[in-house]
């Protein structure tokens, strides 16, 4: 085994990158890295700091989005990236999608619920928590509802990409944080993430992470 991801499991973007590497069957191991306060080991390999941190060999990458490309490459099949080019940059878009924006919507929620009180002991501030749900979440959800179809699995192509691989890491965050969907008010994207978050790929992050915080 060559590959090692540095990071911590809850984070959204290391457990983009092992879901990744988890659906196209690549081993790999993890070195606990925190967020905060990098080494200077740490930063001669990932100069911002931040997690995750690929090394394959003696290939060093950070990135989640970086890595993944990357691991396309390296990996091809299955192939995670659409291979027509309007499909391709759907993909890269809602990658972005859910890597940014998504992931301030999300995170301020688990911010609150989960690291303040795993990390720092202290109880969530529900005010900036319904902020979040009532203001930031909702335009962001009613767009990746638009773009189901009834029924699909998935978001760009008819099959798994990098979209769905980001999109759920994203929302594995509110399982943690324990924030239903809105059935009601999006039934195709609660139905889409419920499908995603069974797949053993991400079943399995999950439910280690949920482990994690059981033993805190």
């Amino acid at each position: 085994m060559s590959i090692v991801i540095h990071g911590v499991p809850p984070s959204p973007f290391v457990r983009k990158t092992r879901v990744f590497l988890a659906e196209k069957n690549v081993p790999y191991e993890l070195v606990m890295q925190q967020p905060f306060n990098p080494s200077a080991e740490y930063l001669a390999i990932s100069p911002l700091g931040k997690i995750p941190c690929l090394q394959d060999g003696d290939f060093s990458l950070p990135d989640s989005s970086a890595i993944c490309a990357y691991l396309e490459r390296t990996h091809p099949e299955p192939a995670l990236y659409p291979s027509d080019p309007q499909d391709y940059g759907t993909a890269l878009f809602l990658e972005e999608y859910a890597d940014s924006k998504l992931a301030e919507a999300i995170g301020a929620v688990f911010f609150q619920r989960v690291v303040r009180k795993f990390l720092f002991q202290q109880d969530a501030d529900e005010e900036v928590v319904a902020k979040a749900q009532s203001e930031t979440q909702p335009p962001l959800f009613d767009h990746l509802e638009g773009r189901l179809e009834p029924g699909a699995q998935f978001l760009v192509g008819g099959r798994l990409s990098i979209a769905d691989v980001a999109v759920g890491a994203q929302f594995a965050g509110l399982v943690h944080a324990e924030q239903a969907l809105d059935a009601g008010r999006w039934p195709k994207l609660a139905a889409y993430v419920e499908a995603l978050h069974a797949r053993p790929s991400f079943k399995s992050c999950i439910e280690g992470e949920k482990q994690i915080f059981a033993s805190m």
